[in-house]
């Protein structure tokens, strides 16, 4: 088979011949058809968060079709359309029993990013019980988006426990946040969001966005102070993660309300302990998700209730090319990458 492999950090993939894997006897062998990208993957290239051993074939967005079971596999067999959870889990600490797997102290591995090779490639081997049935009226392209995109999303708006009639700020809609305006809108929430460019507003305008905030126009908690009748937002979903947001995120909270962070830099922010306490603010971390968020967004996805976020696609051979358009900033919505059999799928041959 062919992979696009992270041969050294900070330098183009290489698109080259390797070994097709052998599933072991829990794991399922997967023709790729298609494998999205993400911010996690130009961390990965540039040497920051997970730092796997090289070379490694990336993508953690990984859609495809069964070839092989192993013998100990039940419940999937050749031919079935499938999608991919991230996490290899132990299935016995206290998260994992808790239904947390996501953030299982036993971690084995992420797809794609940590001590399991990802789908960058023509197929994959990966085990059993992480595979989830994607339904047939989800595209290909769509299916990958769930694996990340999709799951996050759901999870964040989960842990922000949104309730009908409270107003939310997003900040940033990337990936994530285009899906996470769709789940808040149908929770019956009020949305506002940030967003830095003209055409990245207009994007969330057409998602669903009630109100939108440019950065460039004064602070984003006057922004938000101003739209709420001075009082500030019930919740802040913050899919960026660097010092100004979460700085702007606490200040735009109104009393008792939440600051949800999803995405993550290096940066640091420091938090005034009186603030908190005296205005009885929460910050909840989330982490991707867990393997039911993933099997709940793509119903959604499959009875239309969440639109379609997929706005390039690129042939998996040009990775290279896709991650820096990814990089530009400027990409709406999703890139996802497609693999010689996923394109000819789509075609119809």
């Amino acid at each position: 088979m062919k992979a696009a492999i992270l041969q050294e950090f900070k330098q183009p993939l290489e698109w080259k011949e390797v070994s097709t894997p052998s599933p072991e006897p829990d794991e399922v062998l997967v023709q790729v058809m298609a494998c999205g990208i993400d911010g996690t993957d130009l961390k990965l290239l540039d040497g920051f968060g997970y730092t796997p051993d090289l070379p490694f074939i990336m993508g953690h967005e990984v859609a495809g079709v069964v070839t092989e079971a192993g013998y100990r596999v039940t419940g999937f067999e050749e031919g079935d359309r499938v999608i991919a959870y991230n996490f290899t889990t132990c299935g016995d600490c206290l998260p994992c029993r808790t239904y947390r797997e996501q953030i299982c102290v036993n971690m084995g591995g992420v797809l794609g990013a940590k001590d399991r090779h990802g789908g960058y490639a023509e197929f994959v081997a990966i085990p059993g019980s992480q595979l989830v049935h994607v339904p047939e009226q989800v595209t290909w392209p769509d299916s990958a988006v769930c694996c990340d995109a999709g799951m996050t999303a759901f999870h964040a708006i989960d842990r922000a426990s949104l309730r009908v009639g409270e107003t939310v700020l997003i900040v940033g809609v990337g990936g994530v946040g285009s899906i996470a305006v769709q789940l808040a809108r149908a929770a019956g929430a009020r949305v506002l969001a940030v967003e830095l460019s003209d055409a990245k507003r207009e994007w969330a305008r057409q998602l669903g966005v009630d109100e939108l905030i440019s950065p460039e126009e004064g602070t984003i908690s006057s922004a938000v102070r101003d739209l709420t009748g001075g009082q500030g937002v019930d919740c802040v979903i913050d899919i960026v993660g660097q010092t100004e947001t979460m700085g702007a995120g606490v200040e735009s909270l109104r009393n008792g309300g939440r600051l949800v962070i999803v995405g993550y830099t290096p940066d640091h922010y420091p938090v005034e302990g009186k603030y908190l306490a005296q205005n009885e603010l929460e910050i909840i971390g989330t982490r991707a998700g867990r393997k039911q968020d993933l099997i709940e967004v793509s119903r959604l996805m499959a009875s239309g209730k969440i639109r379609s976020i997929v706005t390039q696609t690129f042939p998996m051979e040009n990775a290279n090319e896709a991650l820096a358009v990814l990089r530009s900033g400027e990409v709406l919505g999703r890139i996802v990458l497609l693999t010689p059999a996923g394109r000819r799928a789509i075609d119809g041959d």
